[in-house]
């Protein structure tokens, strides 16, 4: 086990009638706020309401940017980075999903310099040191971006989605209401449950040496979705199985799990060409990949983590190793496909093999996948974009 730092300064307000304490939240850091979000959902819910009568109440200034898509666009970062200048706004506050999130992240990043932010991606890479404080209001179980510090951003123009982690991108305070997620639909629960599951596995298979204690409370997490992810589906108003997703959601990728363990993801690097290129629903490409990717990495040098992660999350049992890592992958498979009703191959979401080769460089010198749990070049990415075929 490695030595590892673990700090969340972010506080979570979990709960029914937490948008009280938002106004005092947010005057902690200044008077003028951006609110960011996506379409018209929270308008539809009456959460956007909620928001401003919370905001105006605490005597705040509040300036809107709107219209933040599904895989956000650079786009909409040098909007709000541009709004943050020109109105000389103190706080952001996302109130949406993963991308609002995200999103909001990075225009609090582009609001403290004089360059355009996509420079914090591309090759120049440059320093992110400051941020304006960004609060949010989550709507949507799935990337826990409401306590990492990390986001994904996308560049149309150069069919590129990069990520990046850094400590200020941190939020400062995080609401957590589980009755938002009441109207998300049957297929972004499916999607988002999609998402955590994958995020729970990137961590869980690593060569490290176990952590007992960890790896334990990673079979917990991914227990929770295969259980309550089609409870939410089939009753979209049931708190206990949408308070249940939410918090879920967020443990898998706070940085808890993480402890000790250090190795580079694989299915999200792959899945950010996907959806960068084709602006596919980032949950389902990792729906289609994962199970594609376990059973490619799967070997005699690894199977025991596969029997573990068999028996400890479906209850699968039996003497022959391989057909008990292979029994938990097909699990995962008929979790994703059956009961979550995704689609299971690329050419059902509309994508063929025209991109793989450049998709699967990117993949490599973008997310690192060389240095996984199985180290992947690009044609073992290339191979595992044709297994998603069929």
């Amino acid at each position: 086990m490695n030595d590892f730092i673990y700090d969340i300064p972010t506080k979570v307000y979990f709960g029914k009638d937490q948008l009280k304490n938002l106004g005092p939240e947010l005057k902690k850091y200044g008077q003028r706020v951006l609110m960011v979000y996506g379409g018209g959902s929270i308008k539809r819910i009456g959460l956007y309401d909620k928001v401003m009568n919370e905001i105006k109440k605490s005597g705040l200034e509040v300036f809107e940017l709107s219209g933040v898509k599904p895989n956000p666009s650079i786009e909409s970062v040098r909007e709000g980075a541009r709004i943050c200048k020109e109105k000389q706004v103190d706080v952001v506050l996302a109130v949406g999903g993963g991308s609002t999130l995200d999103c909001t992240k990075f225009i609090a990043a582009g609001a403290k310099v004089d360059f355009d932010p996509w420079d914090f991606f591309n090759d120049k890479w440059a320093p992110l040191t400051e941020a304006l404080p960004i609060l949010d209001v989550l709507t949507l179980s799935a990337t826990g971006s409401e306590m990492d510090c990390g986001g994904v951003i996308s560049n149309p123009a150069t069919n590129d989605k990069i990520g990046r982690l850094e400590p200020v991108l941190q939020p400062k305070a995080s609401f957590l209401d589980p009755t938002t997620t009441f109207t998300v639909s049957p297929y972004q629960t499916a999607c988002g449950s999609a998402d955590m599951m994958s995020h729970i596995i990137e961590v869980y298979f690593n060569m490290n040496e176990d952590f007992d204690m960890l790896d334990g409370f990673m079979e917990a997490l991914m227990r929770n979705i295969v259980k309550y992810a089609p409870i939410a589906m089939k009753e979209p108003e049931n708190y206990k199985a949408r308070a249940e997703l939410m918090w879920t959601g967020t443990w898998a990728i706070n940085g808890f799990i993480d402890g000790g363990k250090r190795q580079a993801w694989s299915c999200h690097p792959m899945e950010h060409e996907l959806s960068a290129v084709y602006d596919i629903t980032h949950g389902l490409g990792l729906a289609i990949l994962t199970p594609r990717w376990m059973e490619y990495c799967l070997d005699e040098s690894n199977v025991d983590k596969y029997v573990q992660y068999a028996q400890n999350v479906f209850g699968i049992h039996g003497t022959d190793k391989m057909e008990v890592a292979r029994k938990g992958i097909e699990a995962l498979r008929n979790f994703l496909f059956g009961q979550l009703g995704l689609k299971s191959t690329l050419p059902q979401v509309g994508i063929d093999e025209t991109h793989f080769d450049s998709m699967a460089e990117k993949a490599v010198k973008n997310g690192g996948t060389q240095h996984a749990f199985k180290p992947l070049a690009k044609e073992d990415v290339k191979n595992i974009y044709k297994m998603c075929m069929e």
